[in-house]
């Protein structure tokens, strides 16, 4: 969390048609110096220069906080620290006029056998959140949409009636990778969501769309859908 706002790159993605997400990551920090201010000048400066590029832009902190990986999340820091510090994040923002901002709160799929439980006790409440990421992975040949997102989709909207969008997901490389895609586009449009953002890279596993007909089903899927607009 030592970054700058990147208008430079901001600006060339919104003239490509499309609008910035940037994931705000407190790695190693202590949330509660966030909420005590210790921060304050940086994320004070963060936030000016969002409201000086007046274009939209989407803004997530803390992704994932329902996980154990990160020094934020489950296991590490309190469910009541980081609802403190996300707060505090959204106010400093709002406090320096960045109303262009979508604030976008990101949790990962319940997982009881993995150990991730229902994001609940992280929400920070309405007021403080435009819009609810949900990440997930088909991580098997064999996963399906509903299964793999369904409970939580259920638990978030027991929080809010906010918009929900697939905020990172990806079926990995081979041979069902086309259908899965096929599959995730048809379960966002069945559970009324947003839309997806797709994880085109190398992790445990390789989700890259490097196959025609890999391509050819994502292709088909995003032009059912229209241009995300915050």
């Amino acid at each position: 969390m030592a970054e700058r706002f990147d208008a430079g790159f901001a600006a060339e993605t919104a003239k490509n048609g499309a609008v910035p997400l940037v994931q705000i990551e407190p790695k190693g920090i202590n949330l509660t110096a966030i909420t005590a201010g210790k921060y304050d000048a940086y994320l004070s400066s963060y936030a000016e220069a969002v409201r000086a590029y007046k274009s939209p832009v989407i803004l997530s902190f803390g992704h994932e906080m329902n996980g154990t990986w990160y020094s934020w999340g489950n296991k590490h820091t309190s469910p009541a620290a980081f609802v403190a510090a996300w707060r505090h994040v959204v106010d400093l923002f709002r406090l320096a006029g960045a109303q262009n901002v979508t604030w976008l709160w990101t949790v990962n799929i319940i997982d009881k056998a993995a150990g991730i439980p229902s994001p609940g006790p992280w929400w920070p409440g309405s007021s403080y959140v435009t819009w609810v990421g949900i990440d997930g992975y088909y991580s098997t040949s064999t996963a399906t949409f509903a299964p793999l997102f369904g409970p939580t989709i259920v638990a978030v909207r027991a929080l809010t009636d906010r918009p929900i969008l697939i905020g990172e997901t990806g079926a990995a490389n081979g041979a069902n990778q086309p259908n899965q895609i096929s599959d995730l586009f048809t379960g966002v449009r069945t559970y009324g969501l947003l839309g997806l953002m797709w994880f085109d890279a190398i992790g445990k596993q390789d989700w890259r769309l490097s196959n025609p007909a890999s391509l050819s089903a994502f292709r088909q899927g995003s032009e059912t859908y229209p241009r995300l607009v915050p």
